[in-house]
């Protein structure tokens, strides 16, 4: 009887710090369980060999910031059966994207002695402004749990199982005394896609974002609330929606607004 082949897997880096990939790595247990089903065929960071592609799954960590990356992610694309977005960079263009706001040709009169020499575009963007992106799981880095689940749902040919609520959800579930509330901090949980395990508000820290934007979160009445009841004034909010997921669309546009 002939063996049943197993699916390819490929992971991509581009404009990152490598933190969505280390937590491939640090599944530990749950990777060699998932290794058995799949093939990993192209994974720079953890294995050696290299096998050509196509690829029935890529996870591709980063995000586009030049020329160069805005033709490889295409070809990326094209060898790739489902293109999945890890973590910030990839999924909203991550930290890198706070260049956006500015003129990047600015920034690098300031960090480099020699600028002219210093290629690259305007904005850091996320993978779907330049191609169509199958799913994306977001995090800073990326939590294994959901990154497992996600794998395991394409390999079973159904919906990942990731939760789309707020982290507000997850601070109830632990039973944690909310921080903006009780102790007037500022906080993004309202607005933030769950997945930390409510991290920052465990130790009494307001949350800021590293997971983004949930699903159709309430920005503006956020907003409202941190001026009335936590006296932040317009830059602090602007600054307040401007971290990790700045390029996120509804943190873009509610950062703007207070600008």
């Amino acid at each position: 009887m002939a063996t049943k082949k197993r699916p390819k897997l490929a992971v991509w880096k581009f404009a990152s710090c490598d933190g969505c990939q280390l937590s491939l790595l640090d599944c530990e247990d749950e990777l060699l369980a998932v290794a058995r089903e799949i093939e990993v065929a192209y994974f720079p960071e953890g294995f050696r060999e290299v096998i050509k592609g196509p690829y029935d799954i890529s996870l591709v960590e980063g995000s586009i910031t030049t020329a160069h990356d805005a033709e490889r992610i295409h070809k990326v694309r094209r060898m790739s059966k489902t293109v999945i977005a890890i973590g910030a960079c990839a999924t909203s263009g991550g930290i890198q994207a706070l260049r956006n706001f500015k003129d990047v040709k600015e920034f690098a009169r300031y960090v480099y002695p020699r600028p002219e020499y210093i290629s690259t575009l305007s904005k850091s963007t996320p993978l779907s402004d330049h191609i169509n992106v199958d799913y994306e799981l977001r995090g800073c880095p990326i939590s294994k749990v959901q990154l497992i689940e996600t794998v395991s749902a394409f390999l079973n040919s159904r919906k990942p199982n990731v939760p789309s609520h707020s982290v507000c959800m997850e601070c109830k579930r632990k039973g944690n005394i909310c921080v903006m509330v009780a102790k007037g901090i500022p906080c993004l949980g309202p607005v933030t896609h769950a997945g930390c395990d409510a991290l920052c508000p465990t130790y009494n820290r307001g949350c800021y974002a590293c997971f983004g934007p949930k699903e159709s979160p309430n920005t503006g009445s956020l907003s409202r609330w941190l001026g009335e009841r936590s006296g932040m004034k317009d830059k602090d909010i602007m600054r307040s929606f401007r971290g990790i997921n700045a390029y996120a669309e509804p943190f873009r546009k509610e950062s703007e607004a207070h600008e």
